[in-house]
């Protein structure tokens, strides 16, 4: 099942009263923007995410959004309607699920988004939604408005929903959805235009916290709750992988060919110490693994530099705002000595990591002739990675 997010910032906020759009307020050290994406992409049944933005951030994207891994941009358009389908334009043939996601809900977590995945694969459509617990008036106003309004009716508060984002769709229902929405009056979702389009759109459980920030009330609320990066002194995040140790392989340590008879097999070049780094950095970003970012089941990882996926996820956790202070690795091998290659490793890794070799260290041992690698069979490594804020 190939699935897409759609995430719509590509309006202004003017109700906000920000200098900025609003998706690009700091919340906890991370823009609005920054909170949604990743969380889309970080799920393990999301393919990539498109994000419409205004024109403006398009050339150049800023460095947080520039090149990052799965997602994609494009300009969004003078309604929200315009904008998700100048997104859907560019959704891939074989994807069947199409999510449409408010930047300005930077909160959404792993689960609402499985259900709403979940929803669209049963009914088509689905959005995530919370029941009304106040009883519910319509009322109408008379006279000038923004004056006294008089109840039209009380509304049975259990057919009452209040509709969040996610909204997932299959792709086909989406397509009409936006097809009826090119010539229609502005709508404030896409479940709106397919409900115009004759489609049934189902609701499922959303969440409480999925907050949507709308007022400077809201952009209040979310700073209170978000945990703040810029306050730490730190984040310290741990690596480790292994490898066995075949006839006919380059040893690839660190971004350097270390002359052996024998060298690391897997599905990359094996490069120890690149993925354990990676998965230091990543644990300490708190984004995922490296096998979440890289599979070993995806043939665009076959033969790959380990060392050009690692610069990949220092460009992930800059976006997020954090700088890389220094990186501790512990290489096991019986045989041979890295003693000799130490500072190469340690002036190509620095490279890749974009700070200076004396912030990079490299260490050597063995595992005296205990187990797999004690043998000579396999190749280990272990690195701790601290983070700041940027």
């Amino acid at each position: 099942m190939h699935v897409t997010a759609i995430i719509a910032a590509g309006g202004s906020g003017r109700r906000l009263g920000a200098s900025v759009p609003k998706q690009l307020l700091d919340v906890g050290g991370r823009t609005l923007l920054q909170r949604s994406i990743d969380a889309f992409r970080t799920h393990p049944a999301i393919g990539d995410v498109i994000v419409a933005v205004p024109a403006d951030l398009l050339a150049p994207p800023p460095p947080w959004l520039d090149g990052v891994r799965g997602v994609r941009l494009v300009a969004g358009g003078e309604r929200r309607q315009d904008s998700v389908a100048n997104a859907f334009a560019s959704v891939a043939e074989n994807v069947e699920i199409v999510l449409v996601h408010d930047a300005a809900r930077p909160f959404v977590t792993s689960d609402v988004i499985s259900r709403a995945i979940h929803g669209a694969i049963a009914h088509g459509a689905a959005i995530v939604a919370l029941p009304v617990s106040d009883t519910v008036k319509r009322v109408a106003f008379e006279g000038t408005a923004g004056g006294d309004g008089v109840i039209v009716e009380t509304l049975p508060r259990e057919q009452i929903f209040l509709a969040q984002t996610p909204q997932a769709f299959r792709r086909e229902v989406l397509g009409a959805a936006i097809a009826a929405g090119r010539s229609a009056e502005a709508a404030t979702d896409e479940a709106t235009l397919a409900e115009r389009a004759g489609h049934r759109v189902y609701v499922v459980a959303g969440d409480p916290e999925n907050l949507k920030i709308t007022t400077a009330a809201d952009l209040t609320r979310a700073r209170g709750r978000a945990p703040s990066v810029a306050g730490a002194a730190g984040r310290v995040g741990v690596g480790y992988d292994l490898h066995r140790l075949v006839a006919g392989r380059p040893l690839v340590l660190g971004g350097v060919i270390v002359p052996s008879d024998r060298g690391a097999l897997g599905h990359s070049d094996a490069d120890v110490i690149c993925h354990a780094v990676t998965d230091a950095i990543l644990g300490a970003a708190t984004a995922g693994d490296i096998g979440q970012h890289y599979p070993d089941t995806d043939p665009r990882w076959k033969g790959a530099s380990s060392v050009a996926l690692l610069q990949e996820v220092v460009g992930l956790v800059r976006g997020r705002g954090l700088a890389i202070e220094n990186v501790d690795v512990v290489v096991i091998l019986e045989r041979p000595k890295i003693g000799p290659h130490r500072d190469a490793i340690r002036s190509r890794l620095a490279d890749a990591l974009g700070i200076d070799a004396g912030r990079v260290s490299v260490k050597g041992k063995t595992n005296e002739g205990v187990d797999a690698v004690g043998r000579g069979e396999a190749i280990a490594a272990h690195a701790v990675a601290l983070l700041t804020r940027a």
